[in-house]
């Protein structure tokens, strides 16, 4: 696997690439890598011949500046784990790579809904930061096809919202969740649970799973309530649990069969936001 910290020598390398007859797909990363990322990796060695991974903890897209210094850096495991996968080449720039002129005063991109609901609302300002960084590393790469978790499902939105606004023609591809034995969501902020919270953090997925179970059956008010009581009581600081439109992220008072729906969950478990969503099977 190739390590490149510079566009310039990355761009020169994927022209190599693309000289040769190759199609890239690009997985963009914050590092802390796990088995998620090796599934994103995996599914883009189905379609595509190189395979590039960017490892970048973007600080315009954290608007806790607490939350971007605790956020878990482990940079020679991720390259260990990158080569064992099969990774071609790891994009590892850093901040005055990705923001040469700074970032304060960066520019602002007309998301629309999707930012001003769940995260977007609990975070101000982290999509626009994450519309910034993501743009900049599309141009860098240049891919055929983009792969995204759908752990961060309102992100892998605001990235199809973004390819809008600049007219991108690759391909944007969601992959399934990979989680743990008792269902939590695999994510690098896991790596900061301690012990008695990692063991509780499950409670998220046990409430997703509740929230399709009960679909026809109550009212969501009441499904809802009943989350965030179980959640409080298993010592959670709950942000929200929703149910919205999976096309749209429209938010649903209640059930509604006509459309594709999406249960949403975020809450703090100690210093932690962890979040998790759910796709209603049809």
């Amino acid at each position: 696997m190739k390590i490149i910290k510079s566009k310039a020598a990355l761009q020169a390398l994927i022209q190599q690439y693309r000289s040769e007859g190759a199609t890239i797909g690009f997985v963009p990363t914050m590092g802390a890598l796990h088995d998620g990322h090796v599934s994103l990796i995996q599914t883009a060695k189905t379609k595509n011949r190189i395979i590039i991974c960017s490892i970048f903890v973007n600080p315009t897209q954290f608007n806790d500046p607490k939350d971007f210094e605790k956020y878990p850096v482990t940079v020679e495991r991720d390259i260990e784990l990158l080569t064992t996968v099969g990774c071609d080449l790891l994009f590892l720039p850093d901040v005055t790579e990705m923001y040469p002129e700074g970032t304060a005063g960066l520019e602002a991109y007309a998301l629309g809904y999707i930012e001003t609901v769940l995260d977007g609302a609990s975070r101000p300002g982290h999509f626009q930061g994450v519309a910034q960084v993501v743009s900049r590393l599309i141009d860098a790469v240049g891919p055929d096809d983009l792969y995204m978790g759908q752990k961060d499902y309102q992100q892998c939105m605001v990235i199809k919202r973004l390819m809008a606004l600049r007219g991108d023609a690759f391909q944007i591809h969601f992959v399934p969740t990979k989680r743990e034995a008792d269902g939590l969501a695999m994510s690098s902020r896991n790596r900061r649970l301690t012990e008695s919270q990692r063991a509780l953090a499950g409670t998220i997925y046990q409430c997703l799973i509740s929230i399709e179970a009960q679909n026809n059956q109550k009212s969501f008010s009441i499904v809802q309530k009943e989350c965030l009581d179980l959640l409080t009581h298993k010592g959670f600081r709950p942000d929200y649990v929703m149910l919205a439109d999976a096309d749209t992220l429209e938010l649903l008072e209640d059930y509604d069969a006509s459309r594709n729906m999406i249960a949403l969950v975020a809450a703090f478990i100690g210093e932690v936001r962890l979040i998790d969503n759910l796709l209603f099977k049809k």
